[in-house]
């Protein structure tokens, strides 16, 4: 017999694939992996309540089972022509002056390689504007994301919200995204997440992967 795993309150599960409602299944043709800046200038903070390596390792699995199954990978990340393109909004945060050292805005090593994987590049927090990504998924028959990566209150949330507005099912991988901080990741996957799309951490999706 199949399981699948489920997270309830912080407490994991063992549930029967067989109990499952069929509209609980993710289906390939139809889905597809976006994955949030997970890049060399990125990864290597400071990061709670997983580390970036834990996101990292993480969302390997779950490039892995989609690749399998194959359905559509994207990997997104944030980047700057000459830095004459980044937002510089007046805010009351102190503006910290932005270091980009070469190699800032590669794609993390472990999924550089990552077959027919669609690599795209924004020059803000969401990966919608100013990018063809709803002209991928829209052009594919895609209309469910599956969505992780770095940071859960910042890339991760925008993107989330954007793509609510596009009118796409999410899904987010709850283990396999983190933020600066534990009170930024909890409060966007308690407050915001539950309002746009379902919960779930990486082993139940590659579980409903169909």
């Amino acid at each position: 017999m199949l399981y699948r795993i489920k997270e309830n309150n912080g407490e994991i599960k063992m549930e029967s694939l067989e109990s499952i409602k069929e509209t609980e299944f993710i289906k390939a043709e139809k889905t597809a992996l976006v994955v949030i800046d997970l890049q060399v200038g990125i990864v290597n903070r400071e990061a709670s309540p997983f580390t970036c390596k834990e996101v990292v390792q993480n969302t390997s699995k779950l490039v892995n089972a989609f690749t399998e199954k194959g359905a559509f990978v994207v990997l997104v990340k944030v980047s700057s022509v000459d830095g004459k393109d980044i937002l510089k909004p007046y805010t009351d945060s102190k503006q910290i002056p932005i270091q980009l050292p070469e190699g800032w805005d590669s794609i993390v090593p472990e999924l550089i390689n990552v077959k027919n994987a669609h690599v795209i590049t924004k020059r803000q927090w969401g990966a919608f504007y100013g990018t063809d990504l709803d002209l991928q998924l829209r052009r594919r028959g895609i209309d469910t994301i599956v969505l992780c990566g770095v940071s859960t209150s910042i890339g991760v949330d925008t993107t989330a919200r954007e793509a609510f507005q596009h009118s796409y099912n999410q899904i987010f991988s709850t283990d396999a995204m983190t933020a600066l901080t534990k009170e930024e990741h909890d409060y966007v996957c308690k407050y915001i997440f539950p309002k746009i799309g379902k919960l779930r951490i990486t082993e139940e999706i590659i579980s409903l992967l169909r």
